[in-house]
Parts: C-alpha cells; structure tokens; sequence
C-alpha cells in the first residue's frame, strides 16, 4: 500500500464514522505501516496509555495522603477503604472493556474513545469537589474515570492493528511505554504537590490530563475493511444466533488456545496490581529515612523506578517480539509466561529487603527495576498474543474479554491486602501472597501448546513473516 503523503487511506467522509471505502479490494485490505495519520494514531495511543495509566500506576503516592486524611478524620480500617478506590479505578477500566469492544463495533472505535474521554474528565473533575468524602470517591474516581479509561485504553490497543502489521510489536512497545513514562513524570509531580500544595490540586491536574484523552480518541480512524462475504450464510441464521453474533465473536469462544489464555491471565492478576498501591507505604513503614519528608520522597522515587523499567521492558520487548524466532509458533505467549514467573518471584522478594538494614532502599530500586522490567514485557505482549491466537478479526474482543476478566482479580487484590494490613500491621503476609498468583498464571499458560492454532491465525502469522521478506 502505497505512503498517500500523510492521507487517510480509503475513508469515506461523508459517512459518520468515516466508513472504508467499499470498493477496496481483498489484496488492498491490510495496514499501511506508516503514513503521517499512522504515527499520528500511535502518538495519541502513546498518550492514552500514558494518562490513563500514569493516573492508576501512581495511585499508591495518592494512597499513602488519602490514607492520613482519612485517619486523622477518624475513618476505621482506611488502608482498606482508601485502596478500594484505586482497585476500583483499575478494575472498572478492565471490567467494562468487554463491553467497550461490543460497543466500538457498533457505533466505532472513534465514537468509543471520546466519549471515554468525556468520562474520564467528569469522573476526575468531580472528584476534586468530593475529595474529602471516600464514598464520593469510589464513584467519581473508581467508577466514573474507570469507565471512562476503558472505552478510551481498548480502542487503544484495537486502533494499532489497522495502521501496523510489520512493525506491531515495536509499535505496541512505544505506545505502551506511555504508561512508563507517564508514571515517572506523575511519580515527581504528584508527591511534590501533595507536599506542598495538597490533594485538591493534585486532582485538578489529573483532570487537565484527562481532558487531552478526548483529543487523543478523535484520531482512532479505522482503514481496515469488515467482511461482509457472510450475508447469504446468516439470512439463514436464527434471530437470536445473528443478534449474539453481532454483538459476541463467538469464533475466539471456539477458539481453546484463547480461553486458556482468558484463564491464565486473570489468574495470575491477584497480586499484581499490589505492590502499585501499597509500595509507597510498604517503604515508607521500613522506614527508607528518619526524616519524614525524605522518606515520603525516597518511596515515591520507587513507583519512578517501576515507571523507568517498564517502559525499558516495553521498548525491548516489543522489539524483541519483532524477530523472526518470536514472532512464530506462538513464541510470544513464552515472553509472558517468563514475565509472571519473575513478577512473582519480586514481589515476594520484596519482603526480605528490610534485612539490608542501611541498603534497603538500593535493594528496594534494585527489586522494582526488575518488577518494572518484566511487568513491561507482559503488557507490551497483550495485543500481540492476542493477534496471534484470535487474528485481526477476533483481536478486538479478545483483548476486551481478557481485560474484563482481569478486573476481578485486579479489583479484589489490593483491598484485600490493605485488609490484611490492617489486621496484622505490616506487608509481609500480604506481598507474599500477592506473588503466588503470577507463578500460578505462568504455569496455566504452559497448556496453551497442547492445542494447534486457528486457521486464521496461521494465515496472519504466514503473511506476517512473508510481509518482511
């Protein structure tokens, strides 16, 4: 396909949802891996994940003064409560996106992510009026931006696949190293206004961020072509059968590579979102500094080292799951199944760092830089596999499907080790068991290679490797 000097290929503006050009043929039907409006959607993807997930990434900053707040006001049990509202946050993102990749097939991928946008704003800025109040909170900031997050991240991820097939993996790398570098610059800002100005203006800046999604979701232009070569075969179709169908991808759900890997992966999401919610306190009880404020400072500065790793681990992954030895027989599912295996194993590591005595904190970044590093990997990886199991045609929901399926795990994990916090005191037994799980979900994942691929996946991976001769 050839570079149109920056022109969106085969849309049809007169339509509402800028419609593909009917008359594109078969052998026209793929991404144009490049072009002005291709490294355009990718920018606004970088940025997407970048704010949405800077935001979630460094809740735990925001827990460690929500936490106080709520204490000093005399609220029981707040390490539980106050991390409700970030497992909300990242639970409702996940949740709602098997609902997101149905909705974005109706009324489509643009229309999808700026009402996203429009959510995640009036979630935040509501949040800056009932800040003082949790229950408010779990509203405006768990479920409002949450929601908003997810119909703004999922077409994130669906969008790549129409613009990139030769250069998806190191695409996916960039655009999810938003996150990373996102998470380091809000990891500075949001201690350092916390510090010295409050929680109100610390949420009025998230805000603003929130706001740029909207922008962001006005580029998810889609090129690629539906099929429509099934007419004739779903006139005979039962009602009921043709309604499911066009609201379900009932192929990924006959598909048992795919709900393998839809078990594994919320499996091993129980203890994975922890150590972003309760690390800045779990440092800060060691304690890293005598002075208060240093210490405050020096446990933020490891949700940085997290944000610095995983956007390494993003970037070289992605690269990585370019080569011609990765990217085959499935390959890239083993980069996720090593990524959980060493994600457990920090986490529960991250226990014993407090023997270092005046080490600690070196030995603290040391085990984060890890984490971030494997944690990056296993993101970076989600829309691969799933291009690799599904195909293009069934990437869509599949990532959705697996993403509301995490939200579970992903919901239950960090209040329940607040819970446990507050019943024994410190982090110990709680990190423990937030490192099982990965270990678990690495293992489940082992039985995806009983099971041969789908025919559409070994013709998308056969004219992928024959894109790059």
């Amino acid at each position: 396909m050839a570079d149109n000097s920056g022109a969106i290929p085969f849309l049809d503006v007169s339509a509402n949802n800028y419609n593909i050009d009917k008359k594109l043929t078969k052998e026209e039907n793929h991404p144009p891996d490049g072009g002005f409006w291709a490294w355009l959607v990718m920018g606004s993807c970088f940025l997407a994940n970048g704010i949405v997930f800077g935001i979630i990434n460094t809740f735990g900053i925001l827990f460690v003064k929500l936490k106080a707040d709520m204490e000093e006001a005399g609220v029981e049990d707040a390490a539980t409560k106050c991390a409700l509202v970030g497992s909300l946050t990242i639970g409702t993102t996940f949740f709602l996106s098997f609902l997101v990749g149905m909705l974005a097939d109706k009324i489509g991928l643009r229309a999808t992510s700026v009402l996203g946008g429009v959510l995640a704003t009036l979630g935040m800025g509501l949040s800056t009026v009932g800040y003082k109040h949790i229950e408010a909170l779990y509203v405006t900031y768990g479920l409002l931006f949450g929601a908003g997050a997810s119909l703004v991240y999922t077409p994130s991820l669906t969008i790549l696949g129409h613009y990139f097939k030769r250069r998806l993996g190191i695409v996916n790398g960039i655009v999810t190293s938003g996150s990373s570098i996102f998470t380091i610059g809000l990891s500075y800002t949001n201690q350092y206004i916390l510090e010295h100005h409050g929680l109100l203006p610390c949420l009025q800046l998230l805000a603003g961020l929130s706001s740029l999604l909207i922008l962001c979701g006005l580029t998810f232009v889609p090129v690629l072509q539906t099929d429509d070569g099934q007419c004739l075969e779903n006139q005979e179709k039962s009602k009921t059968r043709k309604t499911i169908e066009k609201l379900v991808y009932l192929e990924n759900w006959k598909n048992k590579r795919y709900i393998i890997w839809t078990v594994a992966i919320p499996l091993a999401q129980f203890g994975y979102f922890v150590p972003y919610c309760h690390l800045p306190q779990f440092a800060k009880d060691i304690p890293l500094d005598i002075n208060e404020q240093a210490n405050g400072e020096k446990a933020a500065q490891l949700i940085m080292c997290l944000g610095i790793s995983s956007g390494i681990g993003k970037l070289a992954s992605g690269f990585i799951a370019d080569l011609p030895a990765i990217n085959r027989n499935g390959n890239r599912i083993v980069l996720q199944q090593i990524s959980f295996v060493s994600i457990g194993l920090c986490t529960m590591v991250l226990t014993a760092a407090q023997l270092f005595n005046t080490n600690v904190f070196e030995v603290l970044v040391l085990m984060c830089c890890i984490l971030g590093l494997f944690d990056g990997v296993f993101i970076t990886m989600i829309g691969p596999v799933a291009y690799d199991i599904c195909g293009p045609k069934g990437a869509g929901q599949a990532i959705g499907f697996l993403l509301a399926m995490c939200s579970i795990p992903l919901t239950i994990g960090p209040p329940v080790a607040g819970f446990i916090y507050d019943k024994v005191g410190n982090y110990t037994a709680a990190f423990l068991l937030a490192g099982f799980p990965p270990l678990v979900g690495a293992g489940v994942m082992m039985v995806i290679r009983c099971y041969p691929a789908t025919e559409e996946a070994k013709v998308e991976e056969t004219g992928h490797r024959g894109n790059r001769k």
